[in-house]
């Protein structure tokens, strides 16, 4: 997405926002939603590169099953904007806290990339992840179509069908045992695995075929899958493959702000997704790799309730200052 910024919404950009919300998914628009209608001044600033923009369909999501993830979007940056939440198509290139003399406290300075700089009392970060796929001939190009990695998410679509699960990496055994509920026909094609004996075992009593040898590409024609073609030159025939991706969370902007990380180096955040830096909170996929279209939305507006209570609390706060200030006499 270039520098340019487009703006949704019945008001003009400003610099000055009670909540600035840095990505525009599932998470990110839920939260500008309940802050929008809490009344608070919002801006959404959003790069444009959604995780599932491969996918022609998303499910799991209760009353939007089956609904392309872009018209999701759509319709939630339509209703954000209806509440005068700011849309701000940009990158934010780096976020700093900043001394608020207003709020005796700290508030934040949210940088665009080539651009102006915004201000904000407390920033929400929804930044999403990014899925780090192996390095096969044939893999990319049929990503988020016949090359999948959710059961839950896309197992349905191609129950019954003969199935693949690329041994790519330690997680490729769980999912084919569970990908066994969807399809009778399920084959792990070790390629870089080697399954322990055990774990040998549970495949075999679950009805998960092990194919052995080292993956070269993925077959295709007419723009469909076709199978795996191994390093010997057998094919696998396959109608769909499911793979382990290694979860990357876009997280540079909680780096930048030393927000705490845990063992695996994500962010560590409490249930209503705040970070151990005061006034920053982070939802959805870039704090949970686990999290779905519809988990992550219930993120973003848990974290907007706890964030607009603790505007509240510091808003009560300056009130009470300032009404002592005055010489009110107080209330017995």
């Amino acid at each position: 997405m270039g520098d340019t910024m487009r703006t949704a919404g019945p008001t003009a950009p400003r610099d000055d926002y009670d909540a600035v919300v840095v990505g525009a998914g599932a998470a990110g628009l839920s939260a500008a939603l309940v802050l929008g209608r809490a009344r608070r001044r919002v801006a959404v600033v959003d790069a444009g590169q959604p995780r599932n923009a491969p996918s022609a369909h998303m499910h799991g999501y209760l009353s939007r099953d089956g609904m392309p993830p872009a018209a999701l979007l759509e319709v939630g940056r339509a209703e954000v904007a209806g509440y005068g939440v700011d849309l701000i198509d940009a990158r934010v290139d780096h976020v700093e806290a900043v001394a608020d003399a207003e709020a005796a406290g700290t508030g934040f300075a949210v940088h665009l990339a080539g651009g102006p700089v915004l201000h904000a009392r407390r920033v929400v970060v929804a930044t999403g992840l990014r899925d780090g796929l192996p390095e096969l001939p044939g893999l990319l190009e049929r990503w988020g179509r016949d090359v999948l990695h959710c059961p839950y998410c896309h197992g349905y679509e191609v129950r019954d069908r003969p199935l693949g699960v690329l041994g790519t990496g330690p997680g490729a055994v769980d999912q084919a045992l569970l990908l066994r509920q969807w399809s009778a026909d399920v084959v792990l094609i070790t390629h870089t695995l080697t399954p322990t004996g055990a774990e040998r075992e549970r495949l075999a009593a679950r009805g998960v075929r092990v194919v052995e040898g080292r993956i070269t590409r993925l077959v295709t024609d007419a723009d469909r899958l076709r199978g795996v073609e191994l390093a010997d030159g057998r094919v696998v025939p396959r109608e769909a493959v499911f793979v382990f991706p290694q979860p990357v969370p876009r997280d540079a902007l909680l780096f930048g702000l030393e927000c705490v990380r845990d063992e695996n180096g994500w962010v560590t955040t409490d249930r209503a997704g705040r970070t151990s830096v005061p006034g920053v909170w982070a939802v959805g996929n870039v704090a949970d790799p686990r999290a779905q279209v519809v988990v992550a939305a219930g993120a973003g507006a848990a974290a907007a309730f706890d964030l607009d209570h603790d505007l509240v609390a510091e808003e009560v706060g300056r009130a009470v200052a300032e009404h002592r200030a005055s010489g009110a006499a107080v209330p017995a």
